[in-house]
Parts: structure tokens; C-alpha cells; sequence
């Protein structure tokens, strides 16, 4: 197996490494010649170049996969939009003839719903930012441009709040210094362990998914003091300080029961109280 990875960050790299670990092929898309050395290091081949200069593109090798995780480098400089959406059309341009399947990691973001309800594979996109509209527009270009327009194998993936080692920081910090954490304390959290991210993308690479879109969240949405009280638990810190004016916004729950039943996955982290005492740091 060869998988060309564009988009080696916190999931990306972590599914690169683990797959040279079972001997496939890997080679994935950098931006800096210092990021290559370190991926060189790690097994994995580099390709130098930015998804918004297509002709820095052009030597993306043939593979069997293309793993796509692009997230969003604020410290770039660079319009959201344009590396979400224009970024992700030159890279399928040029990929289209030489690369037959995709795995593209979207968000549930792409859902607006505010009222607590339930949302899955099924429930209409309307998001209530424009954050969340850029993924959706991304979504159509894989959906129009790869699968449809150039009749190729794609699967997306909706991933929930991704937490694992190492994105718990900031939360450990604002718990440990007493200072608020913004959001409505009642409203929902819909997370997902890297670990079972892994997981899942690793058998959809391995086999033939029956559906072209999973939703991937945890087994039991928590409202968001719950989650913060548990990580306050295990780093021993006092209750999180949050805010006790009214909120209309109470977020939504995550129904991944698709990508259960169909892909036979059991999680290795189904609730908070599995994943966050493997998270800490």
C-alpha cells in the first residue's frame, strides 16, 4: 500500500507514522524543507510544496490512497477559504489521474443545529458560520470534482472535537489558573479520540466502505461542564470557572451509530472517561 498524505499534522502524522510502522509506502506534502528532514527521519518521503501553488503539486507521486486532512495553520497568513476549498481543487487536479480513492477529513461543523438535537449522515447542513460553510464547500468539491466529474472513490469523514495527548493544553491551563472558559455550561460537546480517528481511518483504507460519508463522534455527547469537571478531576484542579448567564445556544449531539454498524468499529476511547486519563501529559 502507498498513501500520499496531504495534511501532516496532529492526525496526519500520527496516521503516517503508524503506517510505515505496517510497512506501507508513505509520502506526504510539506511546506518547509526543515518539516521534510524530520519527515525523512520518521520513514516517510517528502514532497515540498503548498496546496495553494499547484505547479509546486506537480511532483505528488502515483499511490494507491490519498489520506486528505488539511487543517486550518492560522499562523500562515493565509485565507481560510483558499487553502480549504482552492487548496483542496488543485491538489485533486492534480492527483485525479494517478490516485483512484480519497479519504477526506471534514467536520461536523457543517451542522448549524443550536437546540440540543441529534444530527447524523442524514440531517441537513445549514452551519451557522462561515467556518462551518467552508467545509461544507470543500465537502461539494470533493463530492463534484473527485467523485462525480472524475468518477473516483471517495469517503469523508465528519470528525467531532478532536482531544487527545497534547490538545488539552490550553484547557489544562485556563483550569489550573481559576480563569473561565467561555460557552454555555449546559450545552452539548461532541468529541472523538485520535486514537479511534486512527483507528477508523485505517480500516477505511484497508477495505471498500459501503457509504461515501461517516459521521465519527464518540458514544455519549457531554455537556460541557461534565467535560471539563472530569478533566479538572484527573489534573486535580479545583471545578472550571464558567460562565452562569443564560445561553439560547446548546449545541448538538453527534450520532456515529453508521460508522459503528458498518464498519464494525468498537472504540478503544467511547466516552471522556476513557480518553481523557490517556490524554494528560
Amino acid at each position: 500500500m502507498h498513501v500520499l498524505i496531504i495534511g501532516c499534522g496532529y492526525v496526519g502524522e500520527r496516521f503516517a507514522k503508524q503506517a510505515v510502522e505496517r510497512g506501507w509506502q508513505v509520502t506526504a506534502l510539506t511546506r518547509s524543507q526543515k518539516r521534510a528532514e524530520a519527515l525523512q527521519l520518521a520513514g516517510i518521503r517528502p514532497v515540498i510544496g503548498n496546496v495553494l501553488e499547484p505547479k509546486s503539486l506537480q511532483a505528488l507521486p502515483q499511490a494507491d490512497l490519498c489520506l486528505y486532512a488539511v487543517g486550518y495553520d492560522r499562523s500562515a497568513n493565509e485565507n481560510k477559504r483558499d487553502v480549504y476549498v482552492s487548496g483542496l481543487k488543485n491538489v485533486l487536479s492534480e492527483i485525479a489521474d494517478r490516485i483512484p480513492r480519497l479519504i477526506y477529513v471534514s467536520s461536523t461543523s457543517v451542522y448549524g443545529e443550536s437546540t440540543g438535537d441529534w444530527v447524523n449522515e442524514e440531517t441537513p447542513c445549514e452551519p451557522a458560520n462561515e467556518s462551518g460553510q467552508i467545509c461544507l464547500d470543500a465537502e461539494a468539491v470533493v463530492n463534484e470534482v473527485y467523485a462525480r466529474n472524475l468518477n473516483r472513490d471517495a469517503t469523508i469523514v465528519r470528525l467531532s472535537g478532536i482531544y487527545g495527548p497534547g490538545r488539552l493544553i490550553g484547557r489544562k491551563e485556563q483550569l489550573r489558573g481559576q480563569k473561565p472558559i467561555s460557552g454555555n455550561p449546559d450545552g452539548w460537546l461532541n468529541l472523538i479520540h485520535v486514537d479511534d480517528i486512527l483507528q477508523v481511518l485505517f480500516i477505511l483504507a484497508s477495505g471498500t466502505p459501503s457509504s461515501s460519508l461517516y459521521l465519527l463522534s464518540d458514544e455519549r455527547p457531554n455537556r460541557r461542564f461534565e467535560f471539563y469537571s472530569e478533566l479538572a478531576k484527573h489534573l486535580q484542579t479545583p471545578a472550571p470557572v464558567m460562565p452562569d448567564e443564560p445561553s439560547a445556544d446548546f449545541g448538538k449531539r453527534c450520532d456515529s451509530l453508521r460508522i459503528r454498524n458498518e464498519l464494525g468499529v468498537k472504540l478503544l476511547r467511547p466516552t471522556i472517561q476513557d480518553g481523557i486519563p490517556v490524554s494528560i501529559e
